[in-house]
């Protein structure tokens, strides 16, 4: 008998020996009845036996043994061959369709392929199922597996794989702060092996391959990988060694908690002590005062006399600081040398501040000429009164 690739796989799982085969086949020795080829329609249908390649097989085992047969059908426009391997274990193929179209016979070659590890005989037939029924002729197959000649007694001494151990870690374990792009945590792997070799790993981050490679390792190497967080998380990573003599390392555990970003600091101006002075030789008044600044940025200031700008300018910081601004002696007239108001105003990138402080009135400054003496030998006028 025949068996499908299912049944000659479940028999082989099984460790089926030929007799039992043998017993199958005697059981189903019976083949499919043949249908007749017309129908009502005009409809013809028809198969050849399948014919196995080869049809007698003696040698090694495994093999695989291809059967194919060819189905004719007249066709009338559209139409679909569905049809189906019979094999002799009493098993059936699934069902497959072919699609035609056009007029007149059409004929479709059809194949399918079984391997088997152990002798058998059988047959293969194909069974049409539309558009009509028809079972072809069988075809019969064997083969014969040739029995494995018996070795010598003799000790092989074959070289052992080498040791390879792996070991991993997370540097650092635990991250907290802004998950902006980037390495956060750095895994990082020491592969070890007894002997110079080529070493396959991955590495495995919760579950999912993220990263593999290959490496000479004549004594000791190091591998790694970066993690860049897009929130927060907490989990392991293992390093894997592929092979037949494959290996896992610990699991690094690792933990990870995303922070907003800080506000960026706000740079904030301010004015202080300021001191005024009026110059009363030429009436005039100055003054000078403090500017500070939490940041960088550039800061502008105003200098104004009882309301009236005077002097204008700018400064740029770096960072945070202080400085000195002056105005210089302003000649005063009119009501404003009678007194008035110095201000300071400063403007920042997101304030404005000011000062302001009186000044003294002007004083008038005298000075009284002295008395020109008479000139020497000059008679000095004098006059007698009489009663």
């Amino acid at each position: 008998m025949k068996f499908s690739g299912l049944a000659a796989r479940r028999a082989a799982a099984f460790g089926a020996s030929a007799a039992v085969l043998a017993a199958l086949t005697a059981g189903l020795a019976a083949g499919p009845a043949q249908a007749s080829t017309t129908t009502k329609s005009g409809v013809k249908v028809s198969a050849t036996a399948p014919k196995a390649k080869p049809g007698s097989y003696e040698g090694d085992c495994p093999v695989k043994v291809s059967f194919s047969a060819k189905i004719k059908v007249s066709v009338k426009g559209k139409t679909e061959l569905a049809y189906r391997w019979l094999h002799g274990d009493g098993s059936r193929s699934k069902v497959a369709v072919v699609k035609l179209k056009g007029h007149g016979t059409k004929t479709v070659t059809v194949r399918q392929s079984i391997t088997f590890k152990e002798d058998v005989k059988g047959w293969e037939a194909v069974q049409v199922l539309g558009p009509k029924k028809y079972t072809s002729k069988k075809g019969y197959f064997s083969v014969s597996c040739d029995k494995p000649a018996e070795e010598p007694n003799v000790d092989i001494h074959l070289p052992q794989s080498p040791s390879v151990s792996a070991r991993a870690w997370a540097s650092p374990d635990s991250y907290v702060g802004v998950c902006t792009p980037g390495d956060k945590i750095s895994f990082g792997g020491l592969i070890k092996a007894d002997r110079p070799t080529w070493v396959r790993y991955r590495w495995v981050l919760n579950g999912d391959t993220v990263d593999y490679g290959k490496i000479k390792v004549r004594h000791a190497a190091r591998v790694g990988f970066g993690l860049s967080p897009r929130e927060s998380q907490r989990g392991w990573a293992q390093l894997q060694i592929l092979g037949r003599d494959g290996a896992s390392s610990n699991r690094a555990y690792y933990k990870v908690w995303c922070k907003e970003p800080a506000p960026a600091p706000v740079t904030k101006v301010s004015v202080s002590g300021l001191v005024t002075g009026t110059n009363h030789d030429g009436c005039k008044v100055g003054a000078h005062a403090t500017v500070a600044t939490t940041g960088p940025g550039r800061v502008a200031w105003t200098w104004e006399v009882n309301g009236v700008s005077v002097l204008k300018g700018e400064s740029y910081f770096r960072g945070s600081g202080a400085r000195t601004v002056d105005l210089p002696d302003s000649a005063l007239t009119g009501e404003a040398t009678k007194g008035g108001t110095v201000r300071l105003t400063v403007s920042g990138p997101h304030n404005t501040d000011s000062i302001s402080q009186t000044y003294a009135a002007c004083k008038v400054v005298t000075t009284q000429a002295p008395a020109t003496p008479a000139p020497s030998g000059t008679p000095t006028a004098t006059a007698d009164t009489k009663a």
